[in-house]
C-alpha cells in the first residue's frame, strides 16, 4: 500500500451528476476534516475547466469526493491519471466496473458471490410489459444513491410507468425481501456491518435526509451473517479490483438464513456526509472521521 507525505490536497466536489448535492456536502465535510489534520486544502467544484484548475493549483493529492457519473465511473480517474496526480478511492477500471451494476454482478458471479437474478432491458419494453415476474426492482444500471429506483410489487396491475429521464436501457432485478445490511472495506480490512432501518424503501431521501433512516452498528444479526457480510465485502472489493475505501450493500431474507444473503452493489465512492454509513463504521472501530480522511490521503496513488 502506498503511503505518501502530502501537504496540499484538492478536494473534488460537486460535479455535473444528479448526485451533485450529496457530493457538495461530502466534499465540504472531508475538506474540514483534512484541515483539522493539518493539510492545506483547496475545495474544487469539478466543472469544464477542471484540467486547467488542477494544473494551476498543483496539488500533492486529489481527494475525490464526487458521486455519480463522471466522478465515480472512471472518467475523472482517467483525467487524474493523465495529469499524474495521486488520488483517493478506486482506479479507472474498478470505478467503471463497479458503476455498471450488471457488469458488477457478472464479476460477483465469477467470484462465487450470491446475487439476485437480473438483466438489462430497453426502458420502453419495461414500460409495456412485465419483463420479469413481480416483485422486481427497476433501476438505472449506472447511477448511485438509489436514484431512479422503481419497485414493482407482486400485486401490481401493470408494468411501471418509468419517468422520461430514465436511460434507454435499464436494469431489472428480482426483489429480495428482508433487511438492508452494508459493510465498509478500508484497504484490506472489513470494518463492520450496519443494519439500515427505514419505514419504507431505502431511497435517496432515506439515505441523506435527517431522520430518513436509523443505522444499527454493529448490526444485531447472527454471527454467521455478520461474518459472511465481512467476507463477501472483502471478496467484492477484490474481485472488482477496488482500492482505498468501498462499501458493499446486501439484502438479507432472514427466513432463508445464510442462503438469504445476497449482494446488491459495491460503492467505490461511499457517501461522507453526517448521516453516511462509512464514517459511522469507522467510528465504531475507533477511527475518527478526520483520521479516516487522513488515511485516504496517505493511501492515494496513481495507477490504482
Amino acid at each position: 500500500m502506498s503511503r505518501r507525505a502530502a501537504s496540499k490536497v484538492v478536494v473534488l466536489l460537486g460535479g455535473p451528476s444528479a448526485e451533485r448535492p450529496v457530493s457538495l456536502v461530502s466534499g465540504r465535510e472531508c475538506a474540514a476534516a483534512l484541515r483539522e489534520e493539518g493539510f492545506d486544502v483547496v475545495e474544487l467544484d469539478a466543472g469544464p475547466t477542471l484540467v486547467e484548475d488542477l494544473k494551476a493549483i498543483a496539488p500533492d493529492v486529489v481527494f475525490n469526493a464526487l458521486h455519480g457519473p463522471f466522478g465515480e465511473d472512471g472518467c475523472v480517474q482517467g483525467v487524474l491519471e493523465w495529469l499524474g496526480l495521486p488520488y483517493t478511492h478506486s482506479g479507472v477500471l474498478a470505478s467503471a466496473l463497479a458503476m455498471d451494476k450488471e457488469r458488477t454482478k457478472a464479476a460477483y458471479r465469477a467470484a462465487g458471490l450470491p446475487v439476485a437474478p437480473s438483466g438489462l432491458f430497453p426502458a420502453d419494453e419495461v414500460r409495456r410489459r412485465h419483463v420479469m415476474a413481480p416483485p422486481y426492482v427497476v433501476k438505472p444500471y449506472n447511477e448511485g444513491s438509489s436514484v431512479g429506483v422503481y419497485i414493482v410489487h407482486e400485486v401490481a396491475n401493470g408494468p411501471p410507468q418509468l419517468s422520461s429521464d430514465m436511460p434507454d436501457e435499464v436494469m431489472v432485478e428480482a426483489f429480495v425481501p428482508g433487511r438492508e445490511l452494508t459493510t465498509t472495506v478500508m484497504g484490506d480490512r472489513a470494518l463492520s456491518v450496519t443494519d439500515i432501518l427505514t419505514d419504507g424503501w431505502y431511497d435517496y431521501a432515506a439515505k441523506y435526509e435527517a431522520g430518513g433512516s436509523r443505522h444499527v452498528v454493529p448490526a444485531e444479526v447472527p454471527r454467521e451473517i455478520f461474518d459472511l457480510c465481512l467476507d463477501y465485502a472483502l471478496k467484492a472489493h477484490a474481485c472488482l479490483g477496488c482500492r482505498g475505501v468501498t462499501r458493499t450493500d446486501f439484502r438479507w431474507d432472514e427466513s432463508k438464513g445464510a442462503e438469504g444473503l445476497i449482494l446488491l452493489e459495491t460503492n467505490t465512492q461511499p457517501g461522507m456526509t453526517p448521516t453516511s454509513l462509512t464514517p459511522e463504521q469507522a467510528g465504531q472501530v475507533g477511527m475518527s472521521f478526520a483520521q479516516m480522511c487522513r488515511w485516504m490521503v496517505e493511501d492515494a496513488s496513481c495507477q490504482r
